[in-house]
């Protein structure tokens, strides 16, 4: 409980300075990173004030996150994973607030994300009190679990923020681009992140308290088969999510943004960038689990070497596909950049021999394709055209979209278990 109060003292204060400099220097960072704004006074006076506005939500996510990762290290995961409800609650508010009392005004979108951080942490606290871990900030930064915590963390920091970071330079180019690129590639990387936070984020987060036990105790076969089901994990789901993003990017974009100013154009070019993020969509999840993998050993300076790879390899392949493909080009450098990401960081396990693959692979993929496979007939021969989609109410356009991605995941989940997959067999870490 001691150290949890260093630490948590420490990275507030240290958060809390980034925010108020970060507010403070907001007109330059939009210069920097959408310098695109500055021909337009008005928008980038907008984009100045939302900046300003949501900054905070970097302390409050973090200190969110701390609090999280604690009870994680004891069992506790169904807390953290309902935290973030609050930021689609206090969202979905604020756009309903400016739509009905504020005349469209989006900063209400901002205060919904200023609430929805400071709600996620509060929701916590309560956790940490039961089991009696609730800090009471203390600073002492010469302590040396705090030291050894920031030599640690600030490495896994960029390690871990490659899509981030990636992110930042799609927008930033962007801004160059025809007005609506940045709003195409944010409604087509949220649809992406969507899957990526519900699975890969929940599957690391599961695995790491077990392979860090595992390496404490030198049980190294234990760790390689952990992290062998994790991986079947993501094979078994990131492809088929992969598919039915690529495949319903216009009727998912249609049902849920083409209203009012988002028209028709909009979700078409969206879609390209959707298509573009969604192919790299596996690779985002496996990134994620083989980083944790590193982290479970106290290794943070290997993901970051990749992670400068990688992030050079993006801004190359960034400057190569914007011509040609515009913010979809942005898109699928991010999509590249992570693929590349993900096999160096599988490559490196593979030749420390930290992980050893478990038998039963080959089969396992044939299984796999063969029921991407079934699924993707399925899409691409029944699902309607979109000029269809846009003929049905907003009602009706979900209920198909429901209806669709249900039949999708029967006939995918039914094809596994025909060609012989059990749930079972993917219930324990240790089966072979």
């Amino acid at each position: 409980r001691s150290l949890i109060s260093h630490v948590m003292a420490a990275m507030a204060l240290v958060l809390t300075v980034i925010t108020t400099v970060g507010m403070l220097l907001a007109p330059l960072l939009i210069w920097i990173f959408a310098p695109g704004f500055g021909d337009e006074p008005n928008k980038f006076e907008l984009a100045t004030t939302l900046l300003r506005i949501t900054f905070p939500y970097l302390l409050f996510i973090s200190l969110t996150a701390l609090a999280a990762g604690i009870l994680n290290s004891y069992g506790y995961f169904a807390a953290p994973a309902l935290a973030p409800i609050f930021l689609n609650i206090c969202l979905i508010s604020g756009a309903l607030t400016a739509h009905f009392y504020l005349h469209d005004d989006i900063r209400a979108l901002a205060w919904g994300v200023f609430v929805a951080g400071l709600l996620q942490f509060m929701f916590l606290l309560p956790f940490l009190k039961k089991l009696r871990l609730l800090p009471r900030p203390r600073l002492k930064l010469a302590d040396e679990g705090v030291r050894r915590i920031g030599r640690l963390m600030l490495p896994a920091l960029f390690g871990s923020s490659v899509m981030q970071v990636n992110l930042l330079l799609d927008t930033l180019i962007a801004s160059f681009l025809v007005t609506g690129s940045i709003s195409w590639l944010y409604y087509s990387n949220r649809l992406v992140e969507f899957p990526l936070g519900v699975f890969g984020i929940a599957l690391s987060t599961v695995v790491l308290p077990s392979l860090s036990s595992q390496f404490a105790r030198r049980s190294l076969q234990d760790y390689s088969r952990t992290l062998d089901w994790a991986i079947r994990w993501i094979w078994l789901i990131a492809p088929a999510a992969t598919l039915g993003l690529v495949i319903l990017s216009q009727p998912v974009l249609i049902s849920l943004f083409e209203y009012g100013q988002f028209g028709p154009q909009d979700a078409r070019m969206a879609s390209y960038s959707l298509m573009a993020y969604g192919s790299g969509l596996t690779a985002f999840i496996f990134v994620k689990v083989l980083a944790t993998a590193f982290y479970s050993r106290q290794d943070t300076k290997t993901p970051v070497r990749i992670g400068i790879i990688a992030m050079a390899s993006n801004m190359v392949m960034n400057i190569a596909l914007v011509f040609p493909l515009q913010h979809a080009g942005l898109a699928l450098a991010t999509a590249l950049s992570s693929c590349l990401n993900a096999g160096l960081l599988f490559l490196h396990l593979k030749r420390q021999r930290i992980y050893t693959p478990c038998s039963g692979w080959a089969v396992f993929f044939i299984r796999i394709a063969l029921a991407n496979l079934v699924m993707t007939l399925l899409l691409l021969t029944a699902v309607p055209e979109p000029e269809t989609w846009r003929d049905w109410s907003w009602t009706l356009r979900i209920m198909e979209l429901l209806k669709w991605i249900g039949m999708a995941i029967l006939v995918y989940t039914s094809s596994l278990l025909i060609l012989g997959i059990r749930p079972r067999q993917l219930i324990s870490a240790h089966h072979e």
